[in-house]
C-alpha cells in the first residue's frame, strides 16, 4: 500500500520557521517527481515546490522562492520542505504529492496544517 505521510505542521509566528516531512512508502519513487502543494481556507489547492526524487533540480512557486527549500533523503524515503520567514498568507494545509509530473499526481498525502500568526 502506497503511503505519503506528512508531519511537522503547527502554529508559528510570522517570521518563524517550520520543516515539513513526507515519509513515502509502499513502492519505489525513484522515477517520480515529489512535490508539495497547499490549500488555504476558501482557496484552491496550489503548487508550492517540487523536485525529482533522484535529482537535484528544484521548482518553486514565485511566492515562496528564497524562503522555502525542498529536499529529499533517499535513505529515509523522506521529502522535506523547509519553510523560513513564514508569513500569515502561508497558512494552509500542506500536502505531499508524487507523480510523473506535478500536473499528473498519482499519490497524495492527507496533509498537515500550518498556521502562521501575525
Amino acid at each position: 500500500q502506497v503511503q505519503l505521510v506528512e508531519s511537522g505542521g503547527g502554529l508559528v509566528q510570522a517570521g518563524g520557521s517550520l520543516r515539513l516531512s513526507c515519509a513515502a512508502s509502499g513502492r519505489t519513487f525513484s522515477t517520480y517527481r515529489m512535490g508539495w502543494f497547499r490549500q488555504a481556507p476558501g482557496k484552491e489547492r496550489e503548487f508550492v515546490a517540487a523536485m525529482p526524487w533522484s535529482g537535484i533540480t528544484t521548482y518553486y512557486t514565485d511566492s515562496v522562492k528564497g524562503r522555502f527549500t525542498i529536499s529529499s533523503d533517499n535513505a529515509k524515503n523522506t521529502v522535506y520542505l523547509q519553510m523560513n520567514s513564514l508569513k500569515p498568507e502561508d497558512t494552509a494545509v500542506y500536502y505531499c504529492a508524487a507523480g510523473a509530473t506535478m500536473t499528473n499526481i498519482d499519490y497524495w498525502g492527507k496533509g498537515t496544517l500550518v498556521t502562521v500568526s501575525s
